[in-house]
């Protein structure tokens, strides 16, 4: 990358410029509502970024703000373990002014950085990510749909459930809120870049994909079943969550497509107290996933 003289670091090392190239990037990955096809994720805060350096992502750059130069420690030796780590030359410093200037929170605590977008397949999201070995886990296909979730806070709060409770991937349908926004990123915890993702798949795309890899689709409803859970698990609409399975997390709105209902082969509704009204999306994929993984581990 070329610098004019006015946008370079100073002799110090330190961009001073808020029209430095690097800047720009960097707040146009960290305030904006996720990246283009061949863009960089932008991560924010050195818990995020040294969490995604352990799960071995590339690094294209990395930010630093003059304060938080004692945090650089643990972040190069997070980078030093991975396969990928920091080029030495992409490590930037800036001001505590312009870091707060490209930050995508209210209060930065200095650290950022630009990764690679992990390249995943659809045959990820049905097997899983790998362990530490290489190794796959085996497990049944447990793939979570979150389609037209709206509010990245509760796109992130799925996908990291969905990492938590077992499912082998996630796929954020087309009309649904970025999962590698910032937001979105920090709600998952960086779990939106360990677990298999894929993002702007047309409904009927994916749904063709799920019939011809004999995956059940199973809805999550906003309707009231009987109010015992007894009464629910024994409907016979209630699926085999043990069986290969993927589970479509709708609008909390107005819930999921009709054409999702139709070819759904079984529901999954949550009883309530009927003075609750809905449960938010988030929250409702978190206990159907854990229902998931409850039913999963006891056939073990």
């Amino acid at each position: 990358m070329t610098y004019h003289p006015r946008t370079a670091p100073d002799e110090s090392g330190l961009i001073t410029s808020r029209e430095n190239p690097w800047l720009k990037r960097f707040r146009a990955a960290l305030r904006g509502t996720g990246p283009a096809e061949s863009e960089a994720i932008g991560v924010e805060g050195p818990k995020l970024v040294e969490d995604a350096l352990r799960a071995c992502l590339e690094a294209e750059a990395l930010l630093v703000s003059e304060s938080a130069e004692p945090a650089l420690d643990t972040i190069l030796r997070a980078a030093s373990a991975s396969e990928a780590g920091i080029p030495r030359s992409r490590i930037l410093r800036t001001t505590d002014k312009l870091f707060a200037n490209v930050a995508g929170t209210e209060t930065p605590q200095g650290i950022a950085a630009l990764f690679r977008a992990p390249q995943w397949k659809f045959e990820d999201i049905l097997r899983g990510a790998a362990d530490e070995t290489g190794a796959l886990s085996g497990a049944s296909p447990l793939v979570v749909v979150i389609a037209g979730v709206q509010d990245p806070g509760n796109v992130g709060t799925i996908v990291r459930s969905a990492e938590a409770f077992g499912a082998t991937g996630v796929i954020a349908a087309r009309g649904t809120a970025d999962p590698w926004s910032p937001k979105a990123l920090r709600a998952s915890a960086v779990s939106a870049l360990r677990l298999p993702l894929l993002r702007g798949i047309a409904i009927p795309v994916l749904l063709a994909q799920l019939k011809i890899a004999q995956v059940k689709i199973i809805a999550m409803s906003g309707r009231r079943l009987d109010s015992s859970p007894a009464a629910s698990r024994a409907s016979p609409a209630y699926p085999d969550l043990r069986e290969p399975s993927a589970i479509f997390v709708g609008n909390e709105g107005v819930g999921l497509a009709r054409e999702v209902l139709l070819s759904a082969d079984g529901t999954i509704s949550i009883p309530m107290q009927a003075s609750v009204d809905s449960l938010n999306a988030g929250v409702a994929a978190s206990i159907a996933l854990f229902e998931a993984a409850h039913r999963r581990s006891s056939a073990s």
